[in-house]
C-alpha cells in the first residue's frame, strides 16, 4: 500500500505541474501552471489594467533544455478570448499547440486549455505572448529560455549568469481602447514610453520622468560576465539597446549562434530576440545606464519615448548621473542600422542543437523551388473598414480553424489561393492561404512599400536571411545575396521603402502563420497561412490532441468550458491504479 501511494504522489505530482523537474524516463517533461489574469499597475506612473501571468508582468521564466517535452496548462481569467503563442518555437510537425487564431480555437474566458510540445533540436532565446485581440499591447508575455544539453558545448566560456531583459514602447491606453482607435481608422500615435522588464525609466532627467516610478535595478559582480537576453515584445516601435560604457558582444539570435561581434548599441525591433555577452569591466565608480530608446522618429518630440534602467555593480561607489549614452548619429545616413543588420553572420563552426556545426547546410547550393513576393502597404480602407495588407490581401480569419477545418472535413473555411506576387487592382479581404510544396525550398522577399519599418516572422520554421536593401527588389538582385554564412533566424525587419529576402525550407507540415510583428498592422489583417501535406507520411503529422477545443463549424462539439490539466490526465492515472491494484494482489 505504501508504494501503491508514493508512485501515485509521484505521478500526481508530475501531472498536476507541481514539479518543473524529470518525471518519466526518456526525453524530460516540464510542467508550468500559467494562470492568466488582470492587475492595476502603473509602469509610467499612471494606473492602468495590465494583463498579467501568476501575477506577475512580465510573465514568468520557461526555462527548459533542449529536447524536453514542455506541457504549459493555461487558465484564462480575463473577461475575453485568449490565445498564447510560442514565439519562434518550431513545434516540429505539431502545429496544434502554435496558438494563432486560423490554426487553434481561442480559450474562453473561465476555461483552460494545455499546450503540449517538444523543444525538438533548439536552443536559444525566445519568448511567448497572447496573440488575439491586441493583448500583447497589454502584457501577457515572458521569456522563454531553451539550454543546451550537457554534451553540446557553447561556442564561448559560460557565463556566469543569464540577465532577461524584456524591452518594449508602451500606452497608457489599454489595449481595448487601442484597438478601439484601430477599429476606427485612427493611428495609434506617439507611445508613452518605453518599458524595460514591465517597469518605467529611471529619473534621468527630472522633466521627462515623474518622481516615484519604479524602474528596473539590475545588480553585477565586478569582473564577472554575462549573457543578456534581450526581446523586444512591444508593440510598433524600433529601439536601440545600449549600456553605458559596456560592449555588447553579439553571440545569438533566436536559436542561433552568431559570429560574435563587438558593438557600442545595437538596433532591436519588433518581435526580435538576441543575446550579448557582457563584461563588468568598468571601475564602479557609479551606476551604468541601460537605455532602449526610439529609432526613426524626431528625437524631440519622442524625448519621453525611453527606456531606463540602472546597472548596478555590486561595489558601486555612487548613482548614474549625467546625461544618457548617445544613440546612433545617423540621421542623415539611412543605410547605418541596414548595415548592423548586414553585419549578423551565422557561426557556422558552432554546435547548436545537435553535435554537428550549424553551417553544416549549405543552403547556397540548393535550387529554390517556389518564390513568393510578399509586398507591405499602408493600411488602408476595404469595404468600410480599415485592413493592412500582404499582396492586395487582408487576412479574415476563419470561423473554424484550418488545422480543425482539415481534420473534420469542413469545407469553404478558407482557400488555397494566396498569390505569390502582389495583386493589381483594389486591396479585398480574404481568408487566403499559401498551397506550399512540402520540402521545397523557398525563397520570399518581403517588400515594405509601407511607410514605417516592420518586422516579420513565420511560425514552425527559421529561415536564411540572403539579402536586404533599399528599392524595389528585382531578380538581378539575387547576385547580391549572402549564400555562405547568413544568419538563421525567425524574425527579420524589413526597413521602410526596402526589401529582404529569405531562404526557407518547408520541412514541417502543418499549417503555420506569417505575419508581420507590428500589432497594429497584425491586427488589421497583415498576415496569412501556408499549408504543407506531407502525401508520403501523413502519419507524420501529430494528430488533434485529446484536449482540443472547438469552435466555429464545430462548436457543438465542446462539451465543456475547459477542464484543468489534470483531467486530461484522468485515463492514464486510471490505467495505473488498475496496474497497481492487479500487481499487488
Amino acid at each position: 500500500m505504501a508504494a501503491f501511494l508514493k508512485l501515485f504522489l509521484l505521478y500526481f505530482v508530475c501531472a498536476t505541474g507541481l514539479l518543473t523537474r524529470r518525471c518519466f524516463g526518456g526525453d524530460p517533461y516540464v510542467y508550468y501552471h500559467f494562470v492568466y489574469s488582470y492587475r492595476t499597475l502603473s509602469p509610467l506612473g499612471t494606473p492602468q489594467q495590465v494583463i498579467v501571468v501568476n501575477g506577475q508582468f512580465p510573465g514568468p521564466i520557461i526555462d527548459v533544455v533542449t529536447n524536453n517535452n514542455v506541457v504549459v496548462d493555461v487558465k484564462n481569467k480575463l473577461d475575453e478570448n485568449l490565445l498564447v503563442n510560442w514565439n519562434g518555437i518550431q513545434m516540429r510537425d505539431n502545429p496544434w499547440q502554435d496558438g494563432v487564431q486560423a490554426t487553434n480555437c481561442a480559450i474562453p474566458p473561465k476555461a483552460n486549455f494545455t499546450y503540449q510540445f517538444q523543444v525538438k533540436d533548439q536552443i536559444g532565446s525566445f519568448f511567448y505572448h497572447p496573440s488575439i485581440n491586441f493583448q500583447r499591447a497589454a502584457g501577457g508575455f515572458g521569456p522563454f529560455m531553451i539550454g543546451n544539453r550537457s554534451v553540446i558545448p557553447l561556442p564561448f566560456p559560460k557565463p556566469d549568469a543569464d540577465i532577461v531583459l524584456m524591452i518594449g514602447d508602451w500606452y497608457i491606453r489599454d489595449h481595448k481602447a487601442l484597438r478601439t482607435d484601430l477599429n476606427a481608422g485612427k493611428d495609434l500615435g506617439m507611445p508613452d514610453g518605453v518599458l524595460i522588464n514591465g517597469k518605467g525609466p529611471y529619473q534621468y532627467n527630472t522633466s521627462l520622468v515623474p518622481d516615484g516610478i519604479e524602474y528596473e535595478n539590475i545588480q553585477v559582480e565586478p569582473g564577472k560576465t554575462y549573457r543578456f537576453r534581450v526581446h523586444h515584445i512591444g508593440i510598433s516601435t524600433s529601439l536601440n539597446f545600449r549600456i553605458q560604457n559596456h560592449v555588447l558582444n553579439l553571440v545569438e539570435t533566436e536559436g542561433y549562434y552568431t559570429s560574435q561581434t563587438n558593438y557600442s548599441n545595437f538596433d532591436i525591433h519588433v518581435g526580435q530576440s538576441y543575446s550579448f555577452l557582457v563584461t563588468m569591466d568598468q571601475n564602479a565608480s557609479n551606476d551604468y545606464y541601460i537605455v532602449a530608446s526610439a529609432r526613426f522618429q524626431n528625437e524631440s518630440q519622442w524625448e519621453r519615448v525611453i527606456g531606463v534602467a540602472i546597472l548596478h555593480y555590486s561595489n558601486s561607489k555612487g548613482k548614474a548621473a549625467g546625461p544618457l549614452p548617445d544613440p546612433p548619429n545617423d540621421f542623415y545616413d539611412k543605410t547605418w542600422s541596414m548595415n548592423q543588420a548586414r553585419s549578423v553572420r551565422q557561426n557556422g563552426s558552432a554546435s547548436g542543437a545537435r553535435p554537428n556545426p550549424q553551417g553544416s547546410f549549405h543552403y547556397g547550393n540548393i535550387n529554390v523551388t517556389q518564390t513568393y513576393i510578399f509586398q507591405s502597404l499602408p493600411p488602408t480602407t476595404i469595404k468600410g473598414k480599415p485592413g493592412a495588407t500582404l499582396n492586395g490581401i487582408s487576412f479574415v480569419n476563419p470561423k473554424t480553424p484550418i488545422m480543425l477545418a482539415d481534420w473534420k472535413d469542413v469545407k469553404g473555411d478558407y482557400k488555397l489561393d494566396f498569390p505569390s506576387k502582389p495583386l493589381t487592382g483594389h486591396s479585398r479581404l480574404d481568408t487566403s492561404v499559401i498551397d506550399g510544396t512540402f520540402k521545397g525550398f523557398a525563397e520570399i522577399v518581403f517588400q515594405n512599400n509601407d511607410t514605417v519599418m516592420q518586422t516579420f516572422h513565420v511560425d514552425g520554421f527559421s529561415f536564411y536571411v540572403v539579402g536586404m536593401d533599399y528599392g524595389v527588389w528585382s531578380e538581378d538582385r539575387r547576385g547580391s545575396y549572402n549564400k555562405w554564412d547568413a544568419i538563421y533566424r525567425c524574425t527579420i525587419q524589413v526597413y521602410p521603402g526596402a526589401w529582404t529576402a529569405v531562404f526557407l525550407y518547408l520541412d514541417n507540415p502543418g499549417t503555420w502563420n506569417i505575419r508581420t510583428e507590428n500589432l497594429d498592422r497584425w491586427y488589421l489583417g497583415q498576415e496569412t497561412y501556408i499549408k504543407l501535406v506531407n502525401d508520403e507520411d501523413k502519419g507524420s503529422q501529430f494528430a488533434a490532441p485529446h484536449n482540443v477545443r472547438f469552435c466555429g463549424a464545430l462548436a457543438d462539439l465542446q462539451r465543456e468550458s475547459g477542464a484543468p490539466s489534470i483531467n486530461g490526465n484522468m485515463k492514464l492515472i486510471v490505467i495505473m491504479l488498475i496496474v497497481v491494484f492487479f500487481f499487488s494482489s
